[in-house]
């Protein structure tokens, strides 16, 4: 049972500063932020959720199984993410590349405390067995100081796990693959890492988001583990049985010259390559949904749109489905993970040919991150444009990809990883 209150906010965007700042003071925080990016689905402007009630830790073995008991047991909000690697779950596959994050595979929490911000109002949501500390949380985070001293923050270099040249061949195997017809399109990743002692991840987060201002940005603590987010993307929500997909492929720069930048956007919609790529993962993700989904139902709403964001263009398509009445929403999730942006086409075959050309393992990266409503709704990201912190290990990371098809010029592919990458690079070597 959840004690709630509702309350009618002035100033809501420094509440959303003082909240934030406030709930980065625990040691389980999930902070999920909008940004007040348009969007055609959507609950929430912002929510924060802190301090564990009650909580499932796995690795990829049945976690999905697992996960499913744990909802059933407290039946209530959930928070937490799917690594990539629970892919190992779902097929016969393995992850056998160097891991020095550490993450879980899979991580849920009941939340002791959850704030839901929705226009100019925020929802309290309190356990009963800390209800009684809503009023004085509320003069806590009114009060909270935002004065951060950002003078002393070093640069930190950032140092790419293979070279341009080893990536660029790795490109090109890929490539003898898609001409021998073992698939058709495969998202090829690399990763980027530093050894830091001294991070501060909350300042790196506000730094990164006020650059990037996206639709899925997160901040999340797990004691010594962050995600730090700047996704653009949406895997997959549910609203009562409609399902939604809204997977990205095709990326193009931004230019501060209007005139170039809508030309740019126009060239992106047009360009056939990267139109390939997006209509090859609709029809990974259509395949998906079917699994689950009431026959009839899979549609396409939006083919190859062309969204903008602060750093780059984004050609979005939105799929939905109306899910049939026999499947658990979990086994929703289960039926289309790992997502298809993600992976390639077919999505077996592509996950274990670039298991075997991508060095590091992707762990939480290119996974999802999320919560579940008591009713069993769910909205997940892309874990993708994020880093990922292991304060114990003194070890930063982020990866890019971009969709190798036989159409793919490697060291094109190659600047568009450091285009994906500009951003995150930017916010920790200034």
């Amino acid at each position: 049972m959840r004690h709630i209150r509702k309350i009618s906010i002035d100033s809501i965007s420094l509440l959303k500063k003082q909240l934030l700042q406030w709930g980065s003071t625990h040691e389980v925080v999930m902070w999920l932020d909008s940004n007040d990016y348009s969007q055609d689905f959507s609950s929430y402007d912002a929510i924060l959720a802190v301090n564990v009630e009650s909580q499932l830790t796995s690795d990829y073995f049945r976690a999905f199984e697992e996960l499913k008991t744990f909802q059933a047991q407290i039946k209530d909000w959930i928070f937490g993410y799917f690594s990539y690697d629970l892919k190992n779950d779902v097929e016969q596959l393995q992850s056998r590349n160097n891991d020095d994050l550490l993450f879980p595979d899979l991580f849920f929490f009941q939340p002791k405390k959850i704030f839901l911000i929705k226009d100019n109002s925020i929802e309290l949501q309190y356990s009963s067995s800390c209800s009684s500390e809503m009023d004085f949380d509320l003069k806590s985070i009114q009060s909270f100081d935002l004065s951060v001293n950002q003078t002393n923050r070093r640069s930190i270099s950032v140092h790419a796990r293979m070279t341009k040249l080893d990536y660029i061949n790795r490109v090109n195997q890929i490539k003898e693959h898609i001409l021998r017809g073992d698939i058709y399109e495969a998202n090829f990743c690399q990763e980027f890492y530093a050894h830091v002692s001294d991070l501060d991840p909350l300042l790196i987060f506000k730094q990164l988001n006020e650059m990037a201002k996206v639709p899925f940005a997160t901040f999340f603590k797990r004691g010594d583990n962050y995600l730090i987010s700047s996704s653009p993307e949406r895997y997959l929500r549910k609203e009562g049985k409609l399902l939604i997909s809204e997977p990205i492929k095709g990326t193009a720069k931004r230019s501060t010259d209007i005139v170039e930048d809508s030309q740019l956007s126009r060239l992106l919609q047009t360009n056939k390559k990267e139109r390939s790529e997006n209509i090859m993962i609709v029809d990974l993700v259509r395949n998906d949904l079917s699994k689950v989904a009431k026959p009839g139902t899979v549609q396409v709403q939006n083919l190859c749109k062309v969204h903008a964001f602060e750093q780059v263009h984004q050609m979005i398509s939105t799929i939905t489905a109306t899910m049939r009445d026999d499947v658990h929403p979990v086994d929703a999730i289960r039926a289309s993970f790992p997502m298809g942006s993600m992976t390639g086409a077919p999505k077996v075959s592509a996950m274990t040919i670039i298991e075997n050309f991508e060095i590091s393992k992707r762990g939480l990266y290119s996974g999802a991150l999320g919560y579940f409503t008591p009713e069993l709704d769910f909205d997940f990201n892309v874990v993708i444009r994020s880093i990922l912190y292991n304060k114990n290990r003194s070890y930063l990371s982020y990866s890019v990809g971009s969709a190798i098809t036989n159409q793919s010029d490697a060291e094109f592919e190659y600047e568009e990883c450091l285009l994906k990458a500009r951003a995150l690079r930017s916010v920790l070597e200034k």
